[in-house]
């Protein structure tokens, strides 16, 4: 990781830490003392074969629940998840490299290097990179453990299916997505998707 992007890192991480004020401590006197952690530098994640990957910074696990910290590369002209709502989720996407763009609601947002963008629960949205560039951003998640989701997904379900030869319309692999979006509150509506593939001509 560059030195540029490692001091994002801290800077993401600091943001989250403000719910970790004394004022805010004091208001929830069950939580545990924060421990102090380090995260030292790595590569820039890559979106592999898969065009879109994702690593974990921060577990929810090292800020008492509070907030996780998730990176996510996505390839060149390519959709993200299909649109969404989250039940309790809510995201602070901070764009690291290239240009996101980001639909809420009605309205697609473009997401330059060097941008935050808030996504509150709620809302339908989704992302993808429209360029010809690769994209680069770190997400946090507050309220919700959703680096839980994400790993289970890309690191279990998509490599099982990778393995396996398998599609999303198998029915093994659509029960595991399904169960897995009703433990976190996550509806899906991929019937919307296919109209954002075709017209920014996406994969």
């Amino acid at each position: 990781m560059e030195r540029r992007d490692f001091i994002n890192v801290g800077l993401l991480a600091a943001i989250g830490a403000a719910a970790t004020t004394p004022a805010a401590l004091a208001a929830n006197p069950s939580s545990e003392s924060l421990k102090p952690f380090y995260l030292p530098p790595a590569a820039p994640l890559q979106p592999g074969p898969g065009g879109l990957d994702i690593r974990t910074w921060v577990r929810s696990t090292q800020t008492n629940n509070q907030f996780s910290c998730v990176e996510a590369a996505v390839a060149p002209k390519y959709m993200g998840p299909p649109p969404h709502i989250h039940k309790e989720l809510d995201e602070i996407c901070y764009v690291l490299e290239g240009t996101a763009s980001v639909l809420v609601g009605n309205k697609v947002y473009e997401v330059e290097a060097g941008g935050f963008h808030m996504r509150p629960r709620g809302i339908v949205h989704t992302f993808w990179n429209a360029t010809d560039k690769p994209l680069r951003f770190m997400d946090l998640y507050f309220n919700q453990n959703f680096e839980d989701y994400l790993e289970e997904l890309f690191h279990k379900i998509y490599v099982d299916m990778a393995k396996q030869n398998l599609t999303p319309m198998d029915a093994g692999i659509g029960k595991r997505i399904t169960d897995l979006d009703k433990r976190f509150g996550v509806t899906m509506f991929p019937e919307q998707r296919q109209a954002i593939v075709q017209k920014y001509g996406l994969r």
